[in-house]
Parts: structure tokens; sequence; C-alpha cells
């Protein structure tokens, strides 16, 4: 990450930033533990925000990627973060109550534990560009109904609505709960450095790594949702129409543009002239037109030019790169990407060295699985992997020998979708989890509270001066623990 130029102190971006952090801690310590009313009227307060704004929501997504696929921010964005908002807003009750824990009778009878969920203060959020609005609010849901404010700043690729957000958002929310903010290009290192309470990342490795440096200076806590090369893997007891039909949805929706996506495909060897043939079909039959509004456009130039770079090294390394629209001709200016597959890919190509992030699939093959566990754990650990396999046996197989930060079963992606699951990487993908339970526990201290009872066997006879008795009492303890 590049060194902000506004790193003067008097910088008024770091002086708002500031500013407004100093508001929202105050207001936490003027009222640290919202009550359950307090909690569920923000969730509705969230919930109105989208339903009252959905038009312009939709408009300011589609404006700043040049095309997006309305139906896709429907279902995707607006869809999953209302299911989000219901989903805690039913549970919320008996996530806040008190979780009693053992106590040993024996050692401390009388006594009493518990663990508190307690809100942390102000959470910073940074969003990415790709789902802009779901990985901005998804967050926020379990942010508000843990008790805390929340600093959201967007993507400099996301200006449109950034900018819809922090107009309308001080209709629903104080300025001291929840505030937006815009970043015309390298705000990151100035707002990652404010001393949250909890900071949430989601994005690139590379600038993961670097917030979290900086949130380190703070020992802010950080949950880091970040990306890979999530892997499919066709057993051979399962239909190759299927799983094409089921992998080309997963890798031409929002153009590939999914941290979750397919990043590559393992199929049987000898099965790929079938898998290709399917997803030709599928091609004409879901995208007749790829100039069309269904199908959506690379979010910059920059990135437009990276995945084109990236198939023009695969070509020059011996690829098989197959465009599965040929016959159409995309819109440059729309920055409209046609899918491609690339057969033969090797490991020093572009494509496998990094994530791809476009529409771009490599179709590998394989003999025996622990083809496929040696090639995924020679890389990064990935933020999911995709058997597709109606064999218990060769699911688990997967499941027990390559570590991922989710697994979704014959359909790729769609476990971030189950609110009662965990969504979160691990190594190089991501720390922490959120959704759900899990998000609601990631935004709280879990604080344990140790009561004592009427008696306490440590100030009756482990107090000095140590006698005879102390030294028995002490080894009936160890022997009962043996």
């Amino acid at each position: 990450m590049n060194a902000p130029a506004f790193s003067s102190p008097d910088s008024p971006v770091r002086a708002e930033f500031q500013s407004r952090f100093e508001a929202q801690r105050a207001a936490y310590l003027a009222a640290p533990e919202p009550d359950h009313a307090q909690r569920l009227a923000d969730l509705k307060a969230l919930s109105r925000l989208l339903s009252e704004n959905r038009a312009a929501i939709v408009a300011a997504i589609n404006a700043d990627f040049g095309n997006r696929s309305e139906f896709e921010t429907l279902f995707t964005e607006l869809f999953s973060a209302h299911a989000a908002i219901h989903d805690a807003a039913r549970r919320l009750r008996g996530w806040m109550k008190p979780r009693r824990r053992r106590v040993d009778l024996l050692t401390f009878p009388g006594a009493s534990n518990r663990v508190i969920p307690q809100p942390l203060g102000v959470v910073g959020v940074i969003v990415p560009w790709n789902f802009p609005l779901l990985l901005s609010f998804s967050p926020l849901v379990d942010i508000l109904a843990a008790g805390n404010r929340a600093m959201v700043k967007m993507s400099e690729n996301s200006r449109r609505l950034a900018e819809l957000l922090i107009r309308t958002t001080p209709k629903y929310f104080p300025e001291d709960k929840l505030s937006f903010f815009d970043d015309p290009g390298g705000l990151g290192p100035a707002f990652s450095s404010l001393p949250f309470d909890h900071l949430m990342f989601t994005g690139s490795g590379a600038t993961g790594r670097a917030v979290m440096a900086s949130a380190a200076r703070n020992l802010t806590p950080v949950t880091l949702e970040l990306g890979g090369k999530s892997p499919a893997i066709v057993a051979p007891d399962f239909p190759i129409k299927t799983a094409a039909e089921r992998i080309f949805w997963g890798k031409t929706l929002n153009a590939g543009q999914v941290c979750l996506a397919v990043d590559h495909v393992f199929v049987p060897r000898g099965a790929e002239s079938e898998f290709v043939a399917h997803c030709r079909r599928l091609l004409v039959k879901r995208y007749p037109d790829i100039n069309g509004q269904d199908y959506t456009s690379i979010i910059d130039q920059k990135s437009y030019d990276r995945l084109d770079a990236a198939l023009e090294d695969a070509r020059a390394k011996g690829a098989t790169v197959i465009d599965l629209a040929e016959g159409q001709k995309a819109d440059v200016r729309m920055r409209k990407f046609a899918p491609h597959l690339v057969l033969n890919a090797s490991a020093d190509m572009e494509l496998m060295r990094r994530e791809i992030f476009g529409p771009i699939l490599p179709v590998r093959t394989y003999g025996e699985p622990q083809e496929v566990v040696d090639s995924i754990n020679a890389g990064d650990r990935p933020l999911a992997i995709y058997p597709f396999t109606r064999n218990p046996a060769a699911r688990d197989f997967y499941i027990a020998r390559v570590m991922s930060g989710g697994v979704a079963v014959n359909e790729p992606m769609l476990h971030i979708a189950q609110r009662d699951l965990p969504f979160g990487g691990v190594g190089a993908s991501g720390m922490g989890h959120y959704h759900g339970r899990e998000g609601f526990d990631r935004f709280s201290k879990l604080r344990p509270v140790f009561e004592q009872g009427p008696l306490s066997p440590v100030q009756t006879f482990l107090q000095p001066p140590y006698s005879r008795w102390s030294r028995r009492f002490v080894d009936l303890m160890i022997a009962m623990k043996r």
C-alpha cells in the first residue's frame, strides 16, 4: 500500500476521521451497553435504509461498475443484507443472554461462573468494491447487534454508492452511531491507523497485510476476509453436466469478481472435452448477448487489462485458451470481458500464481484424488473448496486433507448464504469469522465473571502461615484431580 498523500498531521481527512472516532467513543462511554430494544431498533433502521433507498442503491452500484446486473444486485446484495438483518433480529435476545459456565464445586463450593457478551465500542469497517452494499451491511448487522458503533470506509471504486450512503444514513442513525466515508484514493492507511476496538477488512491479501500492520500499532484486533484460489473438484461419480452448470454460474456471477468464485476446476482426466462443451452451451443459453444488462462489467480498466494480460501470458506459455463467447464481440468500452476456459494451465502462468478475480476458468485434469490434494496444498490455504461428489468418503477425503476457510459441497459459494454458519478464511485467505452467532461474538467482549460463594476455601485453608493442615488440604486437592 502506498503512503497516503495526506500524511501531514493537520490533514483534513485525518482530522475528520479522528473527530468522528472521538465522537463515537464518547457516545459509547456515555451509553456502553444498549439494551435489546435499542439494538433491535438499530437493526430495523438498517432495514429501512435499504428498503426506502432501494432504487437509488441499485442505480449507484450500476453506475460504479459501468454495468452491474440489476438482478445480481437485488439477489446477492439487497436480499442477502435483508436476510442477515431478519435472522439477527429474530435471534438477538438469545445471543445477548449471559452464558453460564461450569464451576468445580469441590474447589469452589457455592461459587458461580458466567460469560457476559458486552459491546467492544467503536468498530472500523473497510469495504471492497465487488459487493459494496453486502460487505458493508453484513458486518454492520453483527456490529450493531453486538451493541457497537461503526465507522465504514467505502472503496475508491464505489464512490457513487458512498456518496448516497453518506447523504442518506443520517436520516436513520446519528453520526456517533454509524458513519460512512468516501475514499477518492489512498485514505486506507489513515483510517486503519485509528485506535478502533476492532477493525474489519475485506479485500486482497496484499492490502490486508498492510491493514494488519497499521492496526498492530494500536494493538487493534482485526478480522481479515481475504481471497485466494478456491478450487472446485469434480469427482468421477458426479455428472459433468451438472457440475458445469453450477461451476459456470459460480464463475460468471458478477463476472467472476467474487472472492469465493471458483478460481480453477479439477476434472477427471478425459472429462475436459465434455466440460468445455457444456460450458459453451451454457454461455449461449444464459448470456446470448454478453453486452446485455445481465452480464456485469469489469470494475475498471486496470482490472480489465490485468485479465487480458493473464490470458496472453497463458497463450504464450502453451495453454489452450477458449473464448466461450466466440462469435460475439464484447464491448470493450463497457469493459465487458467474455468468459474464457484455459486448458493445460501450468504453475508458472500468471493465472495460476494469483487469484484470478474475473471470468477466466483454468480447467485442470487429474487421475488420483491425492494429485488434487497435493496441488492445492502446495499453495496458500484457499478461502473455500468445492468438492462435487455424492460419495461421502470422497467428500470427507477432501475435507480432511485440504484446509480452507469453508466448504460447499456440490454447489459453489452458497455456504456464505447460510446465516447459521460462520464465514471466514484461514491463513492467507483471512482470519476471524462473522455471520450469525459467531459474528455477534466476534464483535463482543465475551467477558468472564466469577462470583465467589458464601464460603471461600482459599481464605479458610490456604493462607499463611501454612500449616500441616494446609499441606494436607492441597495434597487432597491434587489427589482428587489425578
